[in-house]
């Protein structure tokens, strides 16, 4: 990323800036020589979770005990995020970042020493790939709808359902499936079950073919009497609902890191096409359309970059509120695809080509307004945060 929209940020270290560094050559020398066959394979070898974790990019707060590196530093994930999105290569790290972003800190709050000992090591080799998986076909941002049942019978819990959108649902080896096992508890009958990929009755859907992030792998996932040991419960049954609400706010602000990330990047690379691009005998940016454009975004930019750095700053403090990460999320996502639109206007008919990152960023960032909970569900977090 160039200094445009980067000016020196107080929350990180000078290892971080360090690490920020490996990473970028990590994507250069791994990632970069690739993307474009990924890209339209759409999906990723899971060679590169091995490598990730080789270099040090997975699963950075597993405790040494279990082979991670035991640095339990949240600003190590947001540096991940932030570089992968700015490469415009972010859909390729999604089976790594998904796995340590999301699923180890379940594994961690709520795992036993047991489970700790039996998943975590793969994992911090790069070895296991997990996915997370919540929405149904007929339940989006309504968790209390979930229509997918795990019954105890013995020493086992029996699943049925189906999930849909699962990301690393085609490369992953565990998912945590959101289900219910007291159908009538409401929120209090809500677990989550860690079902292993390789069970009888668990089944993988076609591949979901999506407008962006092709390099990141989706699909449905289907479950037909799936027995789990009951050992592979993740905290109490019942739990699960409030287990979920508790992780939801690092994940909003993951996708928060990353819109900013992403708009920045977008911005970014606009700067320097219209300092290049001419019209008329001048470049365009000179034009004061083109430079009151860039202006506003380079404002809104500076502006939400300091809400969101205070909100990586306290969410490391463990002082981040429900309501902080949901305006997060909804402002920044917004924002991106705010920027991301203005600046392939300014691409002209370049932006609609391939030949441009501009129109990969375009694309990408759609998504981000509704995976996470949606821009509309994120007000409501907000109004019942004030008592309304």
């Amino acid at each position: 990323m160039s200094t445009a929209t980067a000016p020196k940020r107080s929350i990180f270290e000078p290892e971080h800036e360090d690490y920020r560094e490996s990473f970028r050559r990590f994507i250069a020398d791994q990632i970069a020589p690739h993307f474009d066959e990924w890209d339209s394979a759409g999906l990723v070898p899971r060679e590169l979770s091995v490598k990730a974790a080789e270099y040090g990019f997975m699963g950075m707060a597993i405790p040494e005990e279990y082979g991670g590196p035991g640095i339990d530093d949240w600003r190590f994930n947001v540096v991940l995020t932030e570089e992968a999105v700015r490469s415009h290569m972010g859909a390729a790290f999604s089976n790594p970042s998904l796995t340590t972003d999301l699923c180890v800190p379940y594994v961690m709050s709520t795992g036993t020493d047991e489970q700790k000992a039996r998943w975590l090591p793969p994992i911090a080799k790069g070895e296991a790939i997990w996915a997370i998986a919540m929405t149904e076909p007929g339940t989006g941002s309504d968790l209390n709808g979930v229509k997918t049942r795990a019954r105890r019978e013995g020493g086992s819990y029996i699943v049925n359902g189906s999930k849909t959108f699962i990301t690393n649902g085609i490369n992953c080896d565990h998912v945590i499936v959101v289900a219910k096992t007291d159908p009538d508890a409401a929120h209090a009958g809500m677990s989550l079950i860690v079902v292993d990929a390789d069970s009888p009755g668990f089944f993988r859907g076609k591949q979901i073919e999506k407008i962006g992030q092709h390099a990141s792998d989706t699909s449905e996932l289907f479950f037909d009497d799936v027995e789990v040991p009951a050992e592979n419960l993740l905290g109490e049954e019942g739990t699960g609902f409030f287990q979920l609400m508790d992780k939801l706010v690092p994940e909003r602000m993951i996708i928060a890191v990353a819109a900013m990330a992403g708009a920045e990047a977008a911005f970014d690379t606009t700067l320097e096409y219209v300092k290049q691009r001419t019209a008329f005998g001048r470049p365009i940016g000179s034009f004061q359309n083109s430079r009151f454009a860039m202006a506003e975004m380079k404002t809104e930019l500076t502006i939400v970059r300091t809400f969101v750095d205070q909100c990586i700053a306290t969410h490391v403090e463990g002082e981040l509120s429900v309501e902080q990460a949901a305006m997060a999320k909804w402002w920044t996502t917004e924002m991106l695809g705010r920027v991301a639109d203005r600046c392939l206007q300014l691409h002209g008919g370049y932006g609609y080509t391939t030949e441009y990152a501009i129109s990969r960023a375009w694309v990408d960032a759609r998504i981000t307004r509704i995976y996470g909970g949606t821009t509309e569900i994120m007000k409501e977090l907000i109004g019942r945060g004030m008592g309304l």
